[in-house]
């Protein structure tokens, strides 16, 4: 899994991707608290347990991708600990 970073607010996730449609992502606890979209949620007494993505972030992460940054690997190479999701993004291009 790599770290990306929204760009609207700074909220980092590690995110993995199998395939252009397939996005794993992992939030962090305070993400509640630094996206926008989950706090709104929150505030309306709403809970963010079934949120899966947020635009901004959705846009930060098809960004990595389009940049390089976020590589489409398998789930074989991030298994086997190879491959584009393994190692620094530099790694990837070896």
């Amino acid at each position: 899994m790599r770290a990306v970073e929204c760009a609207t607010c700074g909220n980092q996730v590690l995110c993995e991707k199998f395939s252009i449609a397939h996005t794993s992502v992992q939030w962090t606890a305070d993400a509640a608290v630094a996206c926008a979209e989950f706090r709104d949620r929150v505030a309306q007494g709403g809970t963010t347990a079934r949120m899966r993505t947020c635009r901004a972030l959705r846009a930060s992460i098809d960004r990595a991708v389009e940049d390089g940054t976020l590589r489409v690997g398998t789930l074989e190479s991030a298994t086997l600990g190879s491959g584009p999701l393994s190692g620094t993004p530099e790694d990837a291009d070896a």
